[in-house]
C-alpha cells in the first residue's frame, strides 16, 4: 500500500512539475524581449560593450528603457550611445537565442555567448544542452552566415 501512495505522489508530482514547466514556456513564447525577473535585457549587461573590448555589466543606475526593455550601462558614454542609436546596439531577436530562432523557438542566452554579425549583436545559449555558437559557426561553415541571418530573420518576423 505505501508504495502505490508513493507511486501516486510521484506521478502527480511530476505531472505538476510538467505543468509548470509547460506554463513557463508558454510566458517565454509570448514574451517579445528576453529579459530577467526584474525586466532587465541581457542579465544587465552594457549592450554597448558588446562591440568594444568584451561586454561588461551595466550598472542599475545608468539605464534607458527601449521597446519595453531595461538595458543598464557601464558608463554615461555607453548610455548616450545607444540613446541616439538603440537598434544598433539591442541585440537581434529581442536578446533571444539565435540559434533557436533559426527554428523559430525563444530559448534564454547565455550573455557572453555572442557575436558581431554585420555589425549586430547576436546572442546564444551556452548551457546544458551544449554550446549553440558553435553550431551556428559550424553551419556558418558549410552554408554562409548572411543565409542563416535571413532564415533567422524569417523565423523572427513570424513571432
Amino acid at each position: 500500500m505505501t508504495t502505490i501512495s508513493s507511486n501516486i505522489r510521484l506521478v502527480c508530482r511530476t505531472f505538476v512539475l510538467a505543468f509548470l514547466w509547460l506554463f513557463s514556456l508558454q510566458a517565454l513564447a509570448n514574451a517579445e524581449s528576453n529579459l530577467n525577473k526584474e525586466g532587465i535585457a541581457l542579465s544587465g549587461y552594457d549592450p554597448v560593450s558588446y562591440f568594444m573590448d568584451a561586454p561588461m555589466k551595466g550598472y542599475p543606475a545608468l539605464k534607458y528603457t527601449f521597446e519595453g526593455s531595461i538595458y543598464q550601462f557601464e558608463n554615461e558614454e555607453n548610455r548616450q550611445a545607444f540613446i541616439k542609436q538603440p537598434t544598433k546596439y539591442a541585440p537581434a531577436y529581442g536578446g533571444w537565442c539565435a540559434w533557436a530562432m533559426l527554428d523559430g523557438e525563444k530559448v534564454k542566452i547565455d550573455p557572453l555567448s555572442y557575436k558581431i554579425i554585420d555589425g549586430k549583436n547576436y546572442v546564444f545559449y551556452n548551457g546544458f544542452w551544449g554550446d549553440t555558437r558553435k553550431k551556428w559557426n559550424d553551419k556558418a561553415a558549410k552554408d554562409t552566415e548572411a543565409l542563416l541571418v535571413k532564415d533567422a530573420n524569417s523565423e523572427w518576423s513570424k513571432l
